[in-house]
């Protein structure tokens, strides 16, 4: 296990982020790093790999601007590159929800650790939240929790502001709002989404710190409220308790997560297609997805990496 993934995120006010690319993006050049790192005015949000040395250097040369001091970052290791260039872009968001007046640096709700999260979700009274997208949770979720349906996180405001209306699960009740439960994969969504909750007058707004992942790398399976699988965006596509790997792939065609019963349908075709996608695609694409799967084969079989198949979210 070579090569050191560090992935990231802070929301901090950085109103002069568009100075930062040029300077971040050279630190990374120099020393071999490569991935994906986003600014905006609201923060820094990435993954990047290399070698652990200069891994470090790279996070250490942002931690070198006080603003940045207190970033953290979680740690993942891998036998090959799951990168294979290197770019710092500029966004309006580094997580996109499309409401510019949440400001999560300023407004997010309160952390509660793993170890805690249990007692709290366990109160009847605490609507818990799922506030990732539908195909992540349709693999797994905490025990009890409520699935949006989203197929972005941009469409969150919307569901939020349907449930607020009467009758629905975040209606006030006596005049008061409930208290409120939220989790997502890694902590940056449910770090935005308890923004926009306090920002719709929520005073009790709780979300997982360290999000899913830290819960299951740190409370013992015996102990746990997790069900299922927790999807991520790199090249395990699942992992479970203690961050072992899970047992889904990755459609090449939808992207969408697959089980190893997914996997038996007639109309799954090894990058090509599966039960979800089959229909919604055209013969030629079909083709030209057979191809690119030949080329990742002969590519496989010279030992050689195939550009565009090993990036985050693939298996």
């Amino acid at each position: 296990m070579t090569f050191l993934t560090a992935a990231l995120y802070k929301f901090v006010e950085l109103p002069d982020f568009a100075a930062l690319q040029a300077p971040l993006l050279a630190c990374c050049e120099a020393n071999g790093v490569k991935g994906t790192l986003l600014l905006a005015s609201e923060g820094i949000n990435g993954t990047i790999a290399g070698l652990p040395e200069g891994v470090h250097a790279v996070l250490a040369w942002l931690r070198a601007d006080p603003r940045l001091a207190a970033l953290e970052h979680k740690e993942a290791w891998a036998d090959h590159l799951p990168f294979y260039r290197m770019k710092v872009r500029l966004k309006r968001e580094i997580v996109t929800m499309g409401v510019p007046e949440v400001h999560p640096a300023l407004m997010a709700g309160q952390y509660v650790k793993p170890q805690d999260w249990n007692q709290l979700i366990a109160d009847p009274d605490v609507v818990l939240i799922d506030t990732r997208n539908d195909y992540e949770v349709s693999i797994g979720s905490f025990k009890g929790a409520i699935n949006p349906a989203t197929h972005s996180f941009s469409e969150l405001p919307g569901w939020v502001e349907k449930e607020m209306a009467a009758g629905g699960k975040l209606a006030a009740t006596d005049g008061k709002k409930p208290r409120v439960a939220m989790f997502c994969t890694g902590g940056i969504r449910c770090e935005k989404s308890t923004a926009l909750m306090r920002s719709k007058g929520f005073e009790e707004v709780y979300h997982l710190e360290g999000g899913i992942l830290k819960y299951l790398e740190t409370v013992p399976q015996a102990q746990s409220s997790w069900e299922g699988e927790c999807f991520v965006f790199d090249e395990r596509v699942s992992v479970g308790h203690g961050l072992a790997k899970g047992d889904f792939t990755l459609c090449r065609s939808c992207r969408d997560p697959l089980s190893a019963q997914d996997r038996q349908s007639p109309l799954y075709e090894l990058g090509v297609s599966c039960a979800h996608c089959h229909g919604r695609t055209t013969e030629e694409q079909k083709r030209g997805y057979r191809e690119r799967q030949r080329q990742v084969e002969l590519a496989e079989a010279r030992q050689q990496a195939h550009i565009g198949v090993r990036q985050p979210g693939s298996t």
